[in-house]
């Protein structure tokens, strides 16, 4: 039998775990980015891309060129983009047309939808959690395939690869070191490693692209950032595509949205380094944390690549 000292602490251990989680869902969430209206001036995408958060430091990050005039934009969500015409690290290429990341569908107008229609969408992946869902539906074209895939949800359970406490401790380190202007976000994206939750969520879109069967995919959260910017650091990589690539892609999301303090890329990299600390790299990550079996993988390639 447990012994009263050993239950108090089990039980604090668990209530650590679910403040944990709670914390994450407005840190990732992003509902203010998500209506940001400022103007959109592709001449700073590059500009933009570079930046390292708070600290000033400027990586060079690859150069991004702006989307062609038949590039699919939309009215009502302005981070709504192509993820293809990226270079392998084999030489490679990422179809475009197959893959779109964006911030939420809720506010698409008529002509957004036919814009969407034409482009054959018929797979729409919904990363957000329920009160988001509930309070800004997606408003999509008839006939395509709506999936959920919450990555801070609880459905699947309350678990975490390594003590929370450690986790966040590192993170705030992380926090101090890079000069982060949101330590929320600092804590929120190693914990999209951490949680458990967030696993089946991301095996769930990455088999849900491998195996939309025709048309295109629509991936999305709120502001179309932080987990779908995590989630396409995972397409990214499972694809070749060069690390400095996807930080460039993931920078992006400051122009799109038209603010430079949108993403940080330090938030990225906090990530990164969590999977390096649980698994010693991508590849492990991919395969053992999010499940994602060869013959996936084989027929996401097979897809995605020219």
């Amino acid at each position: 039998m447990s012994s009263p000292a050993s239950v108090r602490k089990r039980s604090r251990a668990v209530c650590v775990a679910l403040a944990t989680a709670v914390t994450m869902l407005p840190a990732l969430s992003g509902t203010a980015m998500a209506s940001a209206q400022s103007s959109f001036d592709w001449s700073d995408l590059n500009s933009a891309s570079a930046g390292f958060g708070s600290s000033g430091e400027q990586p060079a990050l690859p150069e991004i060129p702006p989307p062609s005039a038949a590039a699919v934009r939309l009215e009502g969500a302005r981070n709504f983009r192509d993820v293809g015409g990226y270079r392998t690290a084999d030489g490679r290429t990422v179809r475009p047309g197959l893959v779109y990341r964006a911030n939420k569908l809720s506010s698409l107008t008529n002509a957004d939808l036919a814009k969407l229609t034409a482009a054959n969408l018929t797979l729409d992946v919904d990363l957000r959690n329920a009160s988001e869902r509930s309070e800004d539906p997606d408003r999509i074209p008839e006939g395509v395939r709506y999936q959920v895939a919450d990555v801070v949800g609880i459905g699947n359970g309350i678990g975490f690869h390594e003590f929370v406490p450690l986790t966040l401790g590192r993170a705030l380190v992380d926090a101090a070191v890079s000069g982060s202007s949101d330590i929320g976000q600092t804590v929120g994206y190693p914990f999209m490693v951490n949680f458990t939750g967030s696993d089946v969520a991301f095996h769930d879109l990455i088999t849900a692209i491998a195996t939309n069967p025709d048309g295109a995919t629509v991936y999305h959260c709120s502001a179309g950032k932080d987990r779908t910017g995590w989630g396409t650091a995972i397409l990214l990589t499972i694809l070749g595509v060069p690390r400095d690539v996807i930080s460039a892609d993931f920078m992006a999301s400051n122009t799109y949205l038209g603010r430079d303090d949108a993403v940080e890329l330090s938030w990225l990299n906090a990530a990164f380094a969590q999977v390096d600390r649980l698994y010693g790299g991508m590849d492990a990550y991919v395969r053992d944390g999010l499940d994602i079996d060869q013959a996936t993988i084989d027929a996401l390639r097979a897809k995605l690549l020219t």
